[in-house]
């Protein structure tokens, strides 16, 4: 499959659909692919089928404060800084890429860095979704694992986290991204592309592309049926926000966590409040007070009159908005991996729902 300049603009909204509120504000990275896409040189998407088994992929991305990386555009060299790291550290050349995270900028911008280091890019994803933190990785769910992985900052500094428990490497990375300006370009070790399929979640970027796809379609304030249809997803409320709280979540041992809140909004087809609970994600909706969707699922937020997702750190009380569910990737749905992404998981003490 080929990315087209045509095709950005439904590729653009497909990852931020599944940022389910985070992952990053898509702009940045959207004008980098299509400038690449309208110079000619289109990235190629390759299925894991038509690998070799033994083709050697390394999972990258941008970790930490995505809102820094639009302040402190990179200068082109991270990212092959953090894969030549890795490569030095496994012995092992990287043959093609794919991203750490289909939600949000990471689900464009490893499309560029594969194009212009001449590697091909593998349709799949270690997060089918936005997710915040390493350890939540698919490769932490299969007992993989994220260690080693490699950090270049703007800065220069090139940092590699060789060996340790999946959070003790979340812990560091947050810990390098403090005193570097908030962001890094990371590489994890090369996965050989026959075993993806059992470390990661498939068929994610040509998914991304047919649901924004769907939904440029359907216009701008489309009926619900027709919303819904597009989404392959259901419309939880569709309103005005009343209210928007945030603070800092629980931490570890004495640190702040991530910034949590909540959205209250009114239905305006029945008159119910329907409140989200959010950190980096949109994670949890009640519907007058009981629980109606939550992670895994992807929860969304679309402006009403544009069709937009709106990120959790851009909800504002006033705006008029569709608040939208869509199904988890089949590989989140497996009860042994389920934990990772259920609601306590991030500190809410709530069952899964499981979407019909």
């Amino acid at each position: 499959m080929r990315i087209t300049a045509a095709d950005v603009p439904a590729l653009e909204r497909g990852v931020a659909l599944l940022g389910s509120g985070g992952g990053g504000d898509t702009v940045t990275a959207a004008v980098l692919l299509r400038r690449l896409t309208e110079s000619g040189r289109e990235p190629v998407v390759h299925r894991i089928a038509d690998l070799l088994p033994d083709t050697l992929v390394v999972p990258t991305g941008i970790v930490g404060a995505t809102a820094a990386f639009a302040e402190k555009l990179p200068s082109g060299d991270e990212f092959a800084s953090a894969i030549a790291a890795i490569e030095r550290w496994t012995g092992q050349r990287a043959q093609a890429l794919m991203t750490i995270e289909i939600g949000g900028l990471n689900g464009l911008l490893p499309l560029v860095v594969a194009q212009e280091l001449g590697l091909a890019y593998v349709d799949a994803d270690l997060s089918g979704r936005g997710l915040p933190r390493l350890d939540q990785f698919s490769v932490a769910a299969t007992g993989r694992g994220v260690a080693p992985a490699a950090m270049a900052e703007p800065g220069g500094r090139v940092v590699v986290l060789a060996a340790a428990a999946d959070s003790v490497v979340e812990n560091g990375v947050r810990a390098f991204l403090s005193s570097s300006g908030g962001w890094a370009a990371i590489a994890l070790a090369p996965i050989p592309a026959g075993e993806l399929a059992d470390h990661a979640v498939l068929d994610t970027t040509s998914e991304a592309l047919a649901l924004g796809a769907r939904v440029l379609a359907a216009g701008e304030s489309p009926d619900l049926a027709v919303l819904e249809t597009a989404l392959d997803g259901q419309v939880l409320a569709r309103g005005r926000v009343l209210e928007v709280s945030r603070h800092i979540g629980p931490g570890q041992h004495g640190h702040p966590g991530f910034g949590r809140g909540s959205a209250t909004l009114t239905d305006h087809r029945d008159g119910a409040l329907l409140r989200l609970e959010m950190e980096n994600e949109y994670l949890l909706a009640l519907r007058d007070g009981l629980p109606v969707a939550s992670t895994p699922d992807v929860l969304s937020v679309l402006d009403r009159r544009t069709g937009v997702p709106l990120q959790c750190d851009a909800i504002r009380a006033g705006v008029e908005v569709d608040v939208v569910c869509l199904a988890a990737s089949p590989f989140w749905t497996d009860p042994r991996r389920r934990p990772l992404l259920e609601p306590r998981a991030y500190g809410i003490d709530c069952d899964p729902v499981v979407a019909p």
